[in-house]
């Protein structure tokens, strides 16, 4: 079994509970030890939105924070900020291109997307990447949640917008075109898709254009996943339409915060259900065909809030570690036969990421 080291990234809360909490990046091994906040090199009082591991060097971590991204090229032991444009600019989420390790995305909200082309170094803002089905709320900026490249088609960019649906740049970034309009007519047709929270500016469509996770596999070209509130959903056409993968036939909970491709398999997928954003619930399945069946797998534990995100590791696919919006890190070492709970430190409770080496 790989020697493993997990992170966790988690902010200090939002809307009435900013600032509430304790953010920070933390790690720790599984088998001995306690958490510990990573402090080299990053900002003080830190909020680590999200994690990135190079999948063409796992030594090489990416962490969007509050004051842009930085990166580790060691493991996460030390940590540098990087020639990022925008100061202040929170970012959301951070990809390592997949066939090539010198482009790295990065997404902020309000809604921007950055790439450099030389690892890190150095970033672009890119030419507007707002969505047309664009939603708002006091108190909420809209997020960049997700950047995917489709493997098979390198300058196909796929950006997961909460709560604004999906868009699409077909050369890797430059231009962007939206894809949410079947995410539309299917709430407007459909009523088991319709929610409106309230207090945006997309009614009934708010569910289905409130994205939180987006991936292709290589064994799928051109088919993006997309994980929304109201379910999972699947393109066939490079976004051009949607479909219902009715994730709902396996779990009673819906609610999909993460959906992500298992990087030893990419058959195999694993997605993060729960009732809401804020609850007392959550499970994790795994699908072995590509999503067409769903098998939950977190058995013998308990998610007290919204299971948030989820990771296995890059050197051992029996290695799979899932988190809580209130910090519980759950982990297995035998694909699901057993976990493990590693509760985070008194005070985060406020958690989005989970990742490992």
């Amino acid at each position: 079994m790989a020697i493993t080291k997990i992170f966790a990234g988690a902010g200090s809360g939002e809307g009435k509970t900013q600032g509430m909490y304790r953010g920070g990046l933390f790690f720790r091994n599984p088998g001995a030890g306690e958490w510990q906040a990573v402090t080299n090199g990053l900002p003080d009082k830190v909020e680590v939105r999200t994690i990135a591991v190079s999948p063409h060097d796992s030594n090489v971590l990416f962490a969007g924070t509050q004051d842009g991204p930085y990166r580790s090229i060691d493991g996460g032991v030390h940590w540098e900020k990087l020639g990022f444009p925008d100061k202040g600019a929170v970012i959301w989420t951070m990809s390592v291109h997949p066939t090539n390790p010198k482009i790295v995305y990065a997404g902020a909200a309000p809604v921007v997307v950055y790439r450099s082309i030389d690892g890190g170094d150095n970033w672009k803002r890119l030419p507007t990447a707002k969505s047309p089905a664009h939603c708002e709320r006091g108190g909420f900026d809209t997020r960049t949640i997700r950047i995917t490249v489709d493997p098979s088609r390198p300058d196909d960019l796929y950006v997961a917008i909460e709560v604004s649906g999906v868009i699409r740049s077909s050369d890797g970034g430059e231009t962007f075109t939206d894809v949410s309009q079947t995410l539309i007519d299917l709430a407007r047709n459909n009523k088991h898709l319709q929610s409106a929270i309230g207090g945006r500016h997309c009614g009934i469509c708010e569910g289905m254009l409130d994205s939180h996770s987006l991936v292709v596999s290589p064994a799928a070209p051109g088919t993006p996943f997309l994980g929304v509130r109201m379910g999972i959903f699947k393109s066939d056409d490079r976004g051009a339409s949607w479909h219902d993968i009715n994730v709902g036939r396996a779990s009673p909970l819906t609610y999909c915060r993460d959906v992500i491709v298992s990087p030893h398999d990419p058959r195999v997928m694993y997605t993060c259900l729960s009732p809401a954003a804020f609850s007392k619930d959550g499970s994790l399945y795994r699908s072995d065909d590509l999503a067409q069946t769903w098998k939950r797998i977190d058995h013998g534990i308990k998610c007290e809030t919204t299971l948030m995100s989820v990771f296995v590791h890059v050197g051992d696919p029996a290695q799979v570690y899932c988190v809580t919006r209130a910090g519980q890190v759950f982990g297995t070492a035998d694909a699901g036969g057993s976990w493990s709970e590693y509760r985070l430190p008194e005070g985060v409770h406020d958690v989005y990421a989970v990742a490992c080496i």
